[in-house]
């Protein structure tokens, strides 16, 4: 899968290639995100405070993807969105700190020092990545990031509802602006091959996590 994407980048425009890749590999194409435990069942709210943690732990730090991504980013092209990517996401670090401290303890999971471990393991993946220094990989991180957050978002918003937080409006890139932005690297089949790469791979941290949190629940449920 992840070579798939990368091999045919440079014959696709990112245009059609990358929203593919969301909806194929991204958080909205995960059963557990659409799940009943997650969404409507008697222990939702518990999940999506398990949720809210860690993607907090994932996410919740500064620098994060973005902020590393602009820091290794000299493409002019990308300045503008990258500016706009960096203050968005700042505001939804606070909303995610804001769940996390309504959210109260984690809920008691066995095998809770392996699931931490687990993330951690992926966090220093992501902030990997987010420094490499092939050009656009990073850019292609934060922009999957950017992308696969309107349905990570919607986690957020269903858990700020349980908790009576208010939601913030996003201020982040919209999907329009992040796709004009991968159509100015048509010309670059190396830059295209190198954002293919750098959003697969955070799409496979994404999906691990949904991974890990689905398995939190399956082990609290067979306490």
């Amino acid at each position: 899968m992840m070579h798939g994407v990368a091999k045919t980048a440079g014959h696709n425009s990112l245009v059609e290639s990358l929203p593919a890749l969301i909806e194929r590999d991204g958080s909205a194409g995960h059963r557990y995100v659409s799940s009943a435990q997650l969404n409507s069942d008697v222990d939702a709210a518990r999940n999506l405070a398990d949720a809210v943690h860690y993607l907090g732990i994932l996410h919740g730090h500064n620098p994060g993807v973005v902020e590393l991504a602009s820091l290794k980013t000299a493409l002019p092209e990308a300045r503008t969105w990258l500016e706009q990517a960096e203050q968005g996401f700042g505001r939804e670090r606070l909303f995610l700190s804001q769940l996390t401290v309504a959210a109260g303890p984690l809920p008691s999971t066995p095998g809770h020092d392996k699931s931490e471990a687990a993330v951690l393991s992926q966090r220093h993946a992501i902030e990997t990545l987010a420094r490499s220094e092939r050009t656009g990989c990073a850019l292609g991180a934060a922009m999957a990031l950017v992308l696969d957050w309107q349905e990570i978002r919607a986690v957020l918003l269903a858990a700020a509802e349980k908790l009576d937080i208010e939601a913030p409006r996003s201020a982040l890139p919209v999907a329009s602006d992040t796709l004009a932005l991968a159509d100015t690297f048509g010309e670059n089949p190396a830059i295209q091959r190198a954002v293919a790469f750098g959003a697969e791979q955070i799409l496979a941290q994404h999906r691990g996590l949904w991974n890990l949190l689905e398995a939190r629940v399956a082990a609290r449920d067979m306490w």
